[in-house]
């Protein structure tokens, strides 16, 4: 069956026909197509045109088909209709006849699909959040079991100072309260209805749009029909949070898939996201991790092509439009498909702490604690700096670390030098010396393990 067709004499062209049709990927809105279906019946009788009896079987026969889909969706599948309001809309009709034609008064496909994929994003919004949520709480169980083990702090990929591996996966838990932060920010945007706004008009019909958001469970009627059936910054905006988030995914990808290396030799992932070789026995890939990095440059591709086809798009609403459900549906279940796996990733994670101790004890991480302990004897920091730069050049020289050179050379370099240096600058003594809120001292870590355990454990129901 479909919605239109009266003025047209001929049937459209097989081939334009399968690249018109959207039913292959907007059936997934099936349960907000009927949602805002039955909402519309009884708004509709709230209005006088359909009587309470038309209304009732309406619903009924929608309920019906709910219940059906839920069970066994094949009849949807194997669907020849064009998308799915037409799919739905033809069951209707199937079913009841003469009135399941008079349900679609009104309404347009137009609004109908905007407030159907917002329905969906309201929806699959929920989802992803308890899904950040499940890897934040990953991240931190192995902040708390990791807040004393030292780990190498990089920059410019260079060693520079000494971390642990609670604080670096802290860091991590930050980016994603960010990215819940931004999701829960463009679900407000998106929490209006635009059913009502018919084509981009408005209805004719007196639909009280307020109470037909309320139904609905939005917070209220968006405010402009043209606007309101062309809008899909909603979705630009999914796609951006959900393309950041894959990028803070692929930083940590990044990091562990280096010390996962055998260069490193920091961190051994589980057998359950590793593979082997077809060809080297000896293999254990880190391809989960390879997977995130890469799915993440996925989703910032469609974010940009996305925001290209809505660049040029004159008011209101343009077939274009059709392109937003292809974009968002992958990049969401894409994104969700990354964070589940890189839980998994964390949950199975384990760290050498005998390997990480003797990586922080080489590469000279400790030679802003010297700068720092020569401040304290008085120095003005560019002389400190200054003095341990001579020192690390002296230590590279001798093939020695900072606390290995005697102490007669040292006080060639820097006269105020004592004995007491060597022990300011072990591991236990570095970490403690970062003293500062947000700093690497385990103490702190500690701390903010039990802030996050506490503000994780509201988000259980």
């Amino acid at each position: 069956m479909s919605l239109w067709g009266g003025r047209f004499q001929e049937g459209l062209h097989p081939a334009f026909d399968s690249f018109n049709r959207s039913l292959p990927f907007d059936r997934r809105l099936w349960p907000a197509d009927i949602e805002g279906s039955r909402a519309w019946a009884r708004a509709h009788v709230a209005a006088g045109s359909l009587s309470t009896r038309e209304g009732k079987r309406l619903e009924q026969s929608l309920a019906k088909l709910a219940k059906e889909l839920s069970k066994d969706d094949s009849s949807l599948r194997a669907s020849a209709a064009e998308d799915i309001h037409s799919y739905v809309e033809s069951r209707l009709v199937d079913d009841l006849g003469p009135l399941g034609k008079k349900l679609h008064a009104g309404r347009s496909r137009n609004d109908q699909v905007a407030t159907d994929l917002r329905l969906y994003c309201k929806q699959r919004v929920t989802e992803l959040d308890a899904t950040l949520v499940a890897l934040m709480a990953a991240l931190v169980t192995l902040a708390e079991r990791e807040a004393t083990t030292p780990l190498p702090g990089y920059t410019h990929l260079q060693r520079a100072q000494i971390l642990t591996v609670g604080h670096h996966a802290l860091a991590y838990v930050e980016m994603l309260a960010r990215d819940r932060s931004r999701l829960a920010d463009a679900a407000k945007r998106l929490d209006e209805c635009p059913l009502g706004s018919g084509a981009l008009a408005g209805t004719g019909f007196p639909i009280d749009r307020k109470a037909l958001a309320k139904d609905l469970g939005f917070r209220r009627p968006a405010r402009n029909s043209v606007d309101a059936v062309s809008d899909r910054d909603f979705v630009a905006e999914l796609l951006f949070v959900a393309g950041l988030s894959a990028a803070h995914l692929s930083r940590l990808s990044e990091d562990w898939i280096f010390y996962a290396s055998q260069e490193a030799g920091f961190l051994e992932l589980s057998d359950a996201v590793t593979t082997g070789s077809s060809l080297m026995p000896q293999k254990k890939n880190p391809d989960s991790l390879e997977l995130i990095r890469g799915k993440g440059a996925r989703i910032l591709g469609r974010l940009t092509g996305f925001l290209a086809c809505l660049r040029s798009l004159p008011l209101a609403y343009n077939k274009d439009l059709q392109e937003d459900k292809e974009a968002l549906f992958e990049s969401l279940d894409t994104w969700e498909a990354c964070l589940t796996v890189a839980r998994l990733c964390v949950e199975g994670a384990r760290f050498d702490a005998a390997r990480l101790e003797a990586a922080c004890l080489s590469g000279y991480l400790n030679a802003t604690e010297l700068a720092d302990y020569l401040v304290d004897k008085g120095l003005p920091f560019r002389e400190a700096h200054d003095q341990v730069g001579q020192l690390v050049r002296l230590g590279l020289e001798r093939g020695e670390e900072l606390a290995e050179i005697p102490l007669d050379l040292a006080r060639e370099i820097s006269p105020v030098l004592d004995k007491a240096f060597v022990k300011a600058l072990g591991i236990d003594a570095v970490l403690a010396h970062r003293r500062s809120q947000g700093g690497a001292n385990p103490r702190l870590v500690k701390r903010e393990v039990q802030r996050w355990k506490k503000e994780l454990a509201k988000e259980k129901p």
